[in-house]
């Protein structure tokens, strides 16, 4: 009994010691400190590297906007890894843990860890590559292996895409194989309207041309005027004639269902007529056709 009184008062004149609360104190502002400073420093950080990209793609030079914008996301993620990874050592150094043994004692592990993690390194070093060659970027429309959207984010491991109905697509780098990018490119579209066989060619000719030289100065999204490039196929009592356009890259499809719109329109009023299905009724009983 007596030795475990003499061990509590021990305990209890620790706690109770002056020296251990000014120690707490200290290391609990110590730790504040660096959170604070290390949030502030990744504030800074992330909107010093947006202003920098911002005057880049402002500049006269040719930059392209998506490789900025891409590079610009990864050295906003290289920046917080960095600071709050130099945060955690810091507060590891507060609590006086030996950092130097724990680095030590981590790069073991890691070392026996890495040859089970080839994948991660294969995801690491891929992703490398995307941003180096700019493969592709932040806001591209792409498609890999079966995914297709939008680029929102890459990573050195991950690349995110976003489909066209709300779903979310996590691709680890390392896994990515044909990538096929629709926003590299100006798009091209082909027009097909049908038109019956006893219409007056040369005036719907006529009517979509004038129409065609106009639409420029409408839809800024063009390369240039779409150029009519007349009968495409004839069948039966049907005729279809095509509609060629070139439009900023992901544009084309406004484009076409703006033209088909018109084109409807403007036969109406020219009184040219469009070739529609049509159903046939029989009667067998008199073996004729209505």
């Amino acid at each position: 009994m007596e030795w475990n009184k003499k061990l509590m008062d021990r305990y209890w004149e620790k706690l109770t010691s002056d020296k251990l609360w000014e120690d707490v104190i200290d290391t609990s502002i110590e730790i504040v400190l660096i959170l604070l400073v290390s949030w502030i420093a990744v504030r800074m950080g992330k909107k010093l590297i947006k202003k920098l990209f911002l005057i880049r793609m402002r500049s006269p030079l040719n930059h392209s906007e998506r490789r900025q914008r891409t590079i610009s996301r990864l050295l906003q993620s290289v920046i917080s890894y960095v600071v709050y990874f130099s945060a955690i050592i810091g507060i590891l150094s507060s609590l006086n843990i030996k950092v130097a043994g724990l680095l030590a004692g981590a790069g073991i592990v890691g070392l026996a860890v890495g040859f089970g993690a080839q994948s991660l390194v294969k995801d690491v070093i891929t992703g490398f590559f995307i941003i180096f060659e700019d493969q592709f970027g932040v806001g591209d429309y792409i498609k890999i292996n079966g995914a297709e959207g939008t680029v929102v984010e890459i990573g050195l491991r991950t690349t995110k895409i976003n489909g066209g109905t709300g779903e979310q697509f996590i691709i680890p780098n390392g896994a990515i194989g044909e990538v096929v990018n629709y926003s590299v490119n100006n798009s091209k579209i082909f027009i097909d309207l049908q038109m019956t066989a006893d219409a007056d060619f040369e005036k719907a000719e006529t009517v979509i041309n004038h129409y065609l030289e106009s639409l420029p100065e409408k839809h800024k999204e063009l390369i240039a005027a779409p150029v009519f490039l007349g009968v495409q196929n004839v069948k039966g009592t049907e005729v279809t004639i095509r509609i060629a356009a070139e439009t900023l890259p992901q544009q084309q499809y406004g484009v076409a269902r703006s033209i088909r719109r018109d084109v409807t329109k403007l036969f109406e009023e020219h009184r040219i007529p469009m070739a529609y299905p049509k159903m046939m009724f029989y009667d067998k009983g008199e073996g004729r056709s209505e």
